[in-house]
């Protein structure tokens, strides 16, 4: 695979482990990759505000997709961005705070939390780090700390016009079953721990999927699927797996997403991105 890639990389469990952490053999995979010619994106759930406040030191990369496919950029330029409407926002605020459900507004801007999520996050955020074999030495410590990437609004303020998408916290799959039934128009999924326990629900607009995405920037960069890579470590990448020529599903992963791709490589912080580039030629 010498002649020019272009890879789709998701963050969680792909790129970065579980405790939001670069291994330095993904950060030199990645910097050498590009160093060869190839082209190379982040494709993942998290809003531009989260993606953000990682630490990503010296990595390089030529653009991304956010919000699980509502947001395109390429070296900078916006090419898609598509928020949920304000009046959907209300309705998702409004529900959630009935239910007495903790949840954050994903945007661009910041990530906003009502006042549920302060006690719901930090225990949802420490079984989905748990869940995903991780060892949190002090939990209380990871706890409070756990919502400090997040702005607390008074309910009035939540109402915004600039939402990619929101997550919350399931106090039950019952939960999620609503959610579809009360937002009808737009598309529910569920995300979590260990063999992808649903912790969370989270709700964004119809027709946006990491797939769809792609395409929009393949289309961009006139560049062939046939040409694009796809490293995934969930069921939210298989939409990923759909469109790209070759797939790669990290060791880590799950069940269906290793079932779909064509080479799984390593845990994530078994040097699983490098081995990957390495076995493909691409480094």
């Amino acid at each position: 695979m010498s002649e020019k890639k272009i890879l789709f990389l998701d963050v969680d469990g792909t790129l970065i482990d579980y405790e939001a952490k670069l291994p330095l053999s993904a950060e030199k995979a990645v910097n050498m990759a590009r160093e060869n010619g190839h082209l190379v994106y982040i494709c993942t759930g998290c809003s531009k505000a989260e993606i953000l406040q990682r630490d990503f030191r010296t990595m390089q990369l030529d653009g991304m997709i956010g919000a699980n496919g509502g947001y395109v950029e390429d070296n900078g330029e916006v090419l898609l961005h598509q928020s949920i409407s304000l009046e959907d926002v209300r309705h998702i605020v409004d529900w959630c705070n009935q239910r007495h459900i903790g949840f954050y507004l994903e945007a661009n801007s910041g990530m906003y939390i009502n006042d549920y999520f302060l006690t719901d996050g930090p225990e949802a955020m420490a079984k989905y780090v748990l869940g995903k074999g991780k060892k949190i030495e002090d939990i209380e410590a990871f706890k409070s700390n756990s919502v400090n990437q997040y702005i607390h609004l008074p309910t009035e303020q939540l109402y915004r016009d600039d939402v990619n998408k929101v997550s919350f916290v399931l106090h039950s799959y019952q939960d999620h079953l609503d959610s579809i039934k009360e937002f009808p128009d737009l598309i529910a999924n569920t995300w979590g721990g260990k063999d992808e326990q649903a912790l969370f629900g989270d709700l964004g607009p119809k027709g946006i999927t990491k797939r769809h995405a792609i395409e929009v920037l393949l289309n961009h960069l006139k560049m062939d699927a046939s040409d694009a890579i796809a490293f995934g470590d969930a069921k939210i990448d298989l939409s990923m797996f759909e469109c790209c020529g070759y797939n790669v599903a990290m060791g880590n992963g799950g069940k269906e997403i290793k079932e779909a791709a064509d080479y799984i490589t390593t845990d994530v912080n078994d040097d699983g991105l490098y081995n990957a580039f390495k076995y493909l030629k691409l480094i």
